[in-house]
């Protein structure tokens, strides 16, 4: 049978800061992200199933992606752990803020990277993560494809 792609697109908002970077994104600010989320497989050929015809059900990759990405990055501020910020997260997290201290530098590409190993744990058999593409502005994204992993 034919393998088709399927992608789903989500949107979240996120702040966050480069630790040692040399331009204005050391600062804390935010992102209006979008994430397009792309499987691989083939679709169901069992007539009797439910889900006849459908590679994956778009509602099941909803609640994998939103389980493990949006609700974890909606609204919260994301630094490096190893960021002279920590204070400052700890001083947001104390006052009831999402702040998420994290072993990357949170730039587009290390979170595409991360946001990748997190969905393939989740994909049922026989569904493949085809790619990622994580846009942080109407003009700059980053993108991760499992071929060139």
């Amino acid at each position: 049978m034919d393998q088709i792609r399927i992608t789903k697109i989500f949107s979240f908002e996120t702040g966050h800061a480069l630790y040692g970077y040399d331009g204005k994104c050391r600062n804390v600010h935010g992102h209006s992200y979008k994430l397009f989320v792309t499987v691989i497989g083939n679709p169901i050929n069992d007539s009797e199933n439910v889900k006849f015809g459908m590679v994956i059900d778009f509602g099941d990759l909803k609640k994998i992606v939103k389980e493990e990405i949006v609700d974890v990055f909606d609204h919260a501020t994301v630094f490096n752990k190893n960021t002279p910020h920590v204070e400052l997260a700890k001083e947001l997290s104390d006052r009831g803020h999402s702040v998420l201290l994290v072993d990357y530098q949170p730039t587009s590409e290390m979170m595409v990277i991360y946001f990748a190993e997190k969905i393939k744990q989740r994909l049922p058999s026989g569904i493949q993560l085809h790619s990622l593409k994580l846009q942080e502005t109407e003009s700059s994204y980053a993108e991760w494809f499992a071929g060139d992993n």
